[in-house]
């Protein structure tokens, strides 16, 4: 049995932003989820801003589809690697969760 979280199909990046850029920032919503893991410091320099633009204007490394139908997408921020889970329906994009991964834990596809 395959992990939910696991990505079951690699999408181009170039077919993600396709995929992104049908939404306006207004449309790109953080949820409750979002947030949890950071601390208050990083909560400040992490706002829900900073994740569109990044969704919005960057490139990412890798991206895929999860087998519980979330977007998994990978960026390159600040020396690090970034993960953001998404869940895109035809309303809107909603910013699950993400948070920063070892080169290690970068899923291999």
């Amino acid at each position: 049995m395959f992990s939910d979280t696991k990505i079951k199909e690699k999408i181009n990046p170039k077919k993600f932003l396709k995929i992104i850029n049908k939404y306006s920032p207004e449309q790109i919503e953080c949820t409750s989820h979002t947030f949890f893991r950071l601390s208050q410091k990083q909560r400040e320099i992490f706002i829900p801003d900073e994740l569109k633009r990044i969704l919005l204007t960057e490139t990412p490394f890798l991206s895929g589809v999860q087998y519980n139908g979330n977007y998994a997408v990978f960026y390159e921020y600040e020396n690090k690697s970034l993960k953001i889970i998404l869940n895109i329906n035809k309303q809107k994009v909603n910013i699950v969760t993400f948070y920063f991964i070892e080169q290690w834990q970068i899923p291999k596809i």
